[in-house]
């Protein structure tokens, strides 16, 4: 730190001690637990009793700032003998209470009290039990649950490896030996929860927006090419209108002007909904012109320049009505607005009764359709009031003399679409036949599968199960791939109230079902030998159930992830259930795998064929899944088991799927509560070729991705054109989308 630098961290040092320690001027155990954010009470009695130097049983600034310094200015030696005595726990003793002073030791010698060794001070040196009690600590800190002989292999690799001479216990210089095999761990070494002992970092400003930046334009070219076309079509509309009116006054032509702005933007309104044209036109040329992926972002920005152009239209027709009114004299503006009359527009003159029933509707969609109402648990009322845009073309035919002009070709294709989808639903319902309710209320859905069904990986459906309600459609990724030809998966997240509810219907002990339909005889044999095999309950937290519940699909319909088999390095990043569009993506690759898959009849060497075709230009994937907790993982781990056991031989090129896992619940590496268990645990992989956390070779990594090494490791690899496919929250994808900018890699995010 410079002394500028220096001088801020002890104002705020001595700021947050002040709003914590309160008017006695001293930080109880309580205090510094609150503090500290730290989960467990062992780290922050351990932290505690080291700052409290002089055992009063309270913190003073003086103490603090002691500490502190020698964790923020210290060497390495210095943090690594701190992060030894919080290791050295046998001569852990009680935190005193406040106010507490160690007795004054009459007729000892000053020389043979300072040679006495004080039960803070510990054994200088760290034994078995030590350790298993640390990393015990370490796992319940870090939320990760592991059985007690997971945890004695864990203390057994880091103390073999740590315990050089063999003696039994870990001294103090072999821990600082140890460690010196991480050096990014011991150059950031801190207590990273301290964080309210941390300046806040000064705003950084961007020189320029970030629309202006090149890298903004150069990943946004289609969407901002659409959008200058889209708004130079409605002003060009507009001004014509206008200026044709221009003579008969301005407010005429100002609603004269924005009418014809309603009949294009009407029309246009279904035009980014028409999700099977839309799909089509996914596999053209046309995808790389349009901007495909952001088409239910582009239907609500349409719905909303309606709702301001209605507006506009209907204030300037009230203002041309009110000058009419005062110039007539004979009629009041009421009239003109209530009753019909000749030569004010519309069918028998009913323009002004339809044009006020038209801004009601669309008010009413508008409200309706807000993420607050659709989230909340009043779904219904979003999908009826939306269904009446039936009602407003039909007012609009009435209403407009040329509207119809305009509705004529996307009204057909928009009533094509829904003849065919509605066909298509009730043509014969389908049967959930398996259902296994994973952990953190995730529900696996096994539907048999239609059988002209063609989809591609990373498609969704709308789903409908009457069981939980008559008229909701839902869409979801299917999580199964083309390859699988019998049976559709679907995983669903419990995150609304009919997702809840699937979730409850099928935790019932007996879930009521109709009359079952008789399945293919391959499919029966299949899922009996399955049953016997796993029977209900695998151990992990997951239930199995066999059932015959009726159900509904429509699509399938096409997504940004399309892409993925045409790209050249593919980047596919899951948050959470994200994974589910690329779960399918990967049993695709897996699929592939196999059919290429050679052998020596000799000596039964196996290597797997290039997988670049006319279809998949594929020649890196990587694939990183960040998730909150431990539990998660067990969604998709068979199915990454698997993906590791294809890959078992790697290609001359190099590996060509490579996976990166990220459990944010983990403390990272750096941090002095979690770096004994993160050593363990990369010492056990290692020996091991296994994760403790979720049983494959990839290493689980602690923490979330520090998205510039990430992407800058993937630049180096230099395998072509990279390109960013995204599924999870809003948030991350605002933050991966930043740095894709940065990097210069085409950014693809799953919206339906």
């Amino acid at each position: 730190m410079s002394a500028a630098e220096d001088a801020e961290w002890l104002r705020w040092v001595t700021k947050q001690f002040g709003s914590i320690a309160g008017e006695d001027k001293e930080i109880d155990l309580e205090e510094f637990k609150t503090a500290l954010q730290v989960k467990e009470s062992f780290f922050a009695e351990r932290f505690f009793a080291l700052f409290d130097s002089d055992g009063s049983g309270t913190i003073s600034l003086e103490e603090l700032l002691k500490a502190l310094s020698l964790l923020v200015h210290g060497s390495e030696t210095d943090k690594l003998r701190f992060l030894f005595r919080v290791y050295d726990v046998d001569g852990k003793t009680k935190v005193k209470p406040r106010g507490w002073r160690a007795p004054r030791r009459i007729g000892v010698p000053a020389l043979a009290r300072r040679g006495a060794r004080s039960p803070r001070a510990g054994s200088g040196s760290i034994d078995p039990d030590e350790l298993r009690v640390v990393l015990r600590w370490c796992l319940r800190e870090s939320a990760i649950a592991l059985p007690e002989e997971r945890l004695g292999d864990l203390t057994l690799a880091l103390f073999e490896a740590a315990d050089k001479d063999h003696s039994g216990s870990i001294t103090f210089e072999e821990l600082r030996e140890e460690l010196e095999g991480f050096p990014e761990v011991m150059e950031n070494l801190t207590i990273s929860a301290a964080s309210w002992l941390k300046p806040p970092p000064p705003a950084e400003r961007s020189r320029r927006p970030r629309y202006l930046s090149r890298a903004y334009w150069h990943n946004h070219r289609s969407k901002v090419a659409f959008l200058g076309g889209y708004a130079g079509l409605n002003l060009l509309l507009f001004a014509l209108a206008a200026l044709r009116h221009a003579g008969r006054g301005g407010w005429l032509a100002v609603a004269r002007g924005c009418g014809q702005c309603l009949n294009f933007n009407c029309a246009f309104l279904a035009v980014p909904m028409l999700r099977r044209c839309l799909t089509w036109l996914r596999a053209t040329p046309m995808a790389k012109v349009l901007p495909l992926d952001q088409h239910v972002v582009f239907h609500q920005l349409v719905g909303y320049v309606v709702l301001v152009l209605a507006a506009v239209h209907t204030g300037a027709h009230i203002a041309n009505f009110s000058r009419l009114a005062r110039q007539d004299g004979r009629h009041a503006l009421a009239e003109y607005l209530l009753s019909a009359r000749p030569g004010v527009g519309g069918l028998g003159g009913t323009a002004s009764q339809t044009g006020l029933a038209l801004q009601g509707l669309l008010v009413a969609m508008l409200a309706f359709s807000s993420p607050c109402v659709r989230r909340s648990g009043h779904f219904e009322v979003f999908y009826w009031t939306h269904l009446s845009y039936i009602s407003v073309w039909t007012l609009l035919i009435l209403h407009g003399p040329h509207f119809w002009k305009w509705f004529v070709v996307p009204g057909c294709i928009f009533v094509l679409e829904k003849v065919v989808g509605l066909a298509w639903r009730h043509a014969g319902g389908l049967r959930i036949v398996e259902v296994n309710l994973l952990p953190s209320k995730v529900t696996h859905l096994v539907i048999e599968r239609p059988q002209f069904f063609h989809y591609k990986p990373g498609d969704y459906v709308y789903l409908n199960i009457p069981a939980i309600a008559t008229y909701e459609w839902h869409p979801f990724t299917i999580s199964s791939a083309p390859e699988q030809q019998e049976t559709l998966w679907l995983h669903i997240r419990s995150l609304g109230q009919w997702t809840s509810k699937l979730y409850e219907y099928f935790q019932q002990p007996e879930s009521p079902s109709p009359e079952p339909k008789p399945l293919s005889r391959s499919l029966r044999e299949k899922r009996r030998r399955c049953w016997a095999q796993v029977g209900v309950s695998t151990g992990l937290g997951e239930t199995r159930r066999l059932c015959s519940i009726k159900c509904y699909i429509d699509g399938p319909y096409g997504t940004p992830t399309r892409r993925i088999f045409t790209s050249e390095h593919a980047v596919l990043i899951g948050a959470g259930i994200g994974i589910t569009p690329f779960a399918s993506i990967l049993q695709s690759i897996m699929y592939r795998y196999r059919r290429r898959k050679q052998s020596c009849p000799s000596c039964r060497y196996s290597w797997c064929e290039d997988l670049r075709d006319e279809e998949m230009t594929l020649r890196k994937v990587d694939f990183i899944w960040i998730n909150r907790d431990q539990k998660h993982f067990e969604w998709f781990v068979s199915l990454l088991t698997k993906l590791e056991m294809e890959q078992a031989e790697q290609e001359p090129g190099g590996r060509f799927l490579e996976m990166h896992m990220y459990m944010t619940s983990a403390l990272s590496k750096n941090d002095m509560k979690a770096i004994g268990l993160q050593m363990a645990l990369d010492l056990l992989a290692a020996k091991e070729q296994r994760d403790s956390i979720t049983g494959l070779r990839t290493r689980t990594q602690p923490g979330h991705p520090d998205w510039s090494k990430v992407f800058g490791k993937v630049a180096e690899e230099k395998r072509g054109k990279v390109q960013v496919f995204f599924c999870g929250s809003p948030v991350l994808a605002k933050v991966i989308r930043a740095h894709c900018e940065r990097f210069g890699f085409r950014f693809f995010q799953e919206n339906f």
